[in-house]
């Protein structure tokens, strides 16, 4: 079986809990400021996920990362950490906008399925991601290729190209960006098993020779493989990984 979405440290804040947010993934549904919707960034949907005792947060651009904990319900959250990605001003000022809030030790509530934080005037209502996103199943689903990886460092697919993946079985065939591509893909515990990739021999060079390089490194073995919503994410024991998307 394919790892999905949740884990956390058993035992530790992180642990899954009837009534407490550990070891859960919420996504926002409303936000409420001095009695009136807060219009989000076109595009963007808070995330939260509380996961081995600590909170990742993000609102469109950065990811805010940092110790969670509940102290009499109120949510504390202490040396938040910021990515520093490049986006607009919209999206930087709404990422701002969330580390206030985190940090302002929002009183929580979950009733169910449904997270409720509130500060003041600001009132934040998010629903588990597995009932707002469900998993996408590995067969059937188009994945594209979405970012590279390689080690700590990823980029972006190149402007103009595109390769994607779709699984039927045990086998799986799609375009690497250059060229068609395929092979079997066995599921194992924790991921895919890729073997006897084939592609007809097209020859392509600059940015598309680069892309499909990428995206052969990772169809090979034994790779991990992690399904969250419409994201996989494939990584294979050299560091190198792909993030595709359905579509």
């Amino acid at each position: 079986m394919l790892v999905t979405a949740g884990c956390a440290d058993p035992g530790g804040a992180g642990s899954p809990s009837a009534g407490m947010p550990w070891g859960r993934s919420f996504l926002s549904t409303s936000v409420i400021e001095d009695g009136r919707p807060r219009e989000l960034v076109p595009g963007t949907r808070i995330r939260l996920v509380f996961a081995d005792g600590r909170l990742q947060a993000q609102a469109g651009c950065n990811h805010l990362v940092g110790p969670v904990a509940d102290d009499a319900g109120q949510l504390v959250v202490t040396d938040l950490e910021v990515t520093e990605m490049g986006c607009d001003q919209a999206r930087h000022d709404q990422d701002a906008w969330l580390a206030a809030l985190l940090v302002d030790r929002p009183r929580w509530t979950l009733e169910g399925d449904e997270l409720v934080l509130r500060t003041g005037t600001t009132e934040l209502r998010l629903v588990d991601r597995e009932v707002a996103d469900p998993d996408r199943p590995l067969a059937g689903t188009r994945w594209v290729v979405d970012s590279l990886i390689d080690g700590e460092t990823v980029s972006s697919v190149p402007a103009g190209h595109e390769a994607h993946l779709v699984f039927d079985g045990d086998r799986f065939e799609g375009w690497t960006g250059c060229d068609q591509v395929s092979g079997t893909a066995v599921q194992i515990p924790g991921g895919l098993r890729f073997g006897d990739v084939t592609r007809p021999g097209a020859r392509c060079d600059g940015t598309a020779a680069a892309l499909e390089s990428a995206v052969l490194a990772v169809l090979d073995g034994d790779v991990t493989a992690r399904i969250e919503a419409d994201l996989l994410t494939l990584t294979h024991p050299s560091g190198r990984g792909l993030q595709l998307r359905a579509g």
